[in-house]
């Protein structure tokens, strides 16, 4: 009698399969995870040692901007200057955040590619 071989997969693979899935499922708890934790944070960048300062969540939500009454005494150019600069350092920051949650989450599922 011979036994049929269903649709070419062996057991070995079925397990394969449902690790993946289980793997998936793994990811998906720790995105939301990620998510709820990156919505909390406040990422700060600063100018001027700190006379201006912008407020980014985890995830880049502008939050507010804090200027120091020093810091408007420069005038409207050197602060907008300011401004920029501390934007840009607190969104690094949150990138770099971003970036090392998701390596986190996803450096020991051995996924490819990700």
């Amino acid at each position: 009698m011979t036994q049929g071989k269903g649709f070419g997969f062996g057991l070995g693979k079925m397990k394969e399969f449902a690790d993946a899935i289980k793997k998936a499922q793994q990811v998906q708890e720790g995105a939301i995870q990620m998510q709820q934790e990156l919505d909390s944070m406040e990422i700060v960048g600063e100018a001027a040692e700190g006379a201006v300062k912008v407020i980014l969540s985890g995830n880049q939500e502008p939050r507010r901007v804090e200027i120091a009454p020093t810091a408007l005494e420069k005038g409207a150019e050197e602060l907008a200057a300011l401004v920029l600069t501390a934007l840009k350092s607190a969104y690094e920051q949150s990138t770099a955040t971003m970036k090392q949650k998701m390596d986190d989450l996803t450096g020991g599922l051995g996924l490819p590619g990700v």
